[in-house]
């Protein structure tokens, strides 16, 4: 075939797409065990820093498996669902995301740490330019909250993205989510205001859509736990 006609062109072309597409998918399958297992190993150090617990990769594991002692779904109302029970990443607790409008309830683990027993909901919502989320750590009282996390899928550095360093997520550690036996949620605030109805926190200085962001997921996603909430605090 002629080398200088377009059809040489066309046909090389073609055969070098293949090529790359067959090697790419190639990799793809060979790494996904990999990339599966890293993002298992992500979501632990998340969990573990709920519990204001800093783990490595090479350690997250271990102390995931040290302290939560039980996982769970639960219904709307509160009630656990019998036979999702599992702390494995293959459990349904751990393999349901809040928001999946295909999960079949709500993901509850149970802790114990320091002598108490600590419950870590999961939080989604919307941040300035995507997907935020998080995790918040309640102690068995139903109201009190012993830790909490928060990530970002692109919010800008220095402003937003702001959420996800420690000294934000520190601030919500004492706080009450109920309020004279009412769910109330925490607030976040301006820097310098205040919420005279409920618990709050500083925002993020610059990052005011975040902060927004962050305000209304904990409303939305801690009150879908509300049911479950309330019976540990009446109990």
């Amino acid at each position: 075939m002629n080398r200088e006609s377009n059809g040489y062109t066309i046909i090389y072309a073609a055969v070098m797409v293949i090529i790359v597409a067959l090697g790419l998918s190639f990799t793809h399958q060979a790494l996904l065990d990999k990339q599966i297992a890293n993002e298992n190993i992500d979501k632990m150090q998340q969990l573990l820093r709920s519990l204001n617990i800093t783990a490595g990769a090479d350690e997250a594991e271990t102390r995931y498996s040290e302290l939560v002692t039980n996982a769970y779904l639960i219904t709307d109302e509160g009630e656990k669902i019998e036979g999702t029970e599992g702390t494995t990443p293959e459990d349904p607790a751990f393999s349901t995301e809040l928001g999946d409008p295909t999960a079949k309830g709500l993901p509850v683990y149970e802790v114990s740490i320091d002598g108490k027993n600590v419950y870590i909901i999961p939080m989604n919502g919307a941040g300035l330019w995507g997907a935020i989320w998080g995790y918040l750590a309640v102690e068995d009282d139903g109201s009190t909250i012993y830790g909490a996390d928060f990530g970002h899928a692109g919010e800008t550095p220095g402003l937003g993205a702001e959420i996800a360093e420690r000294s934000f997520g520190n601030q919500f550690e004492g706080k009450e989510i109920f309020k004279n036996g009412n769910f109330a949620s925490i607030a976040v605030v301006k820097p310098g205001q205040v919420d005279t109805r409920r618990d709050y926190v500083d925002g993020i200085s610059g990052g005011t859509i975040t902060s927004q962001g962050v305000d209304k997921m904990l409303l939305n996603s801690v009150g879908k736990y509300e049911n479950f909430l309330t019976k540990l605090n009446r109990n």
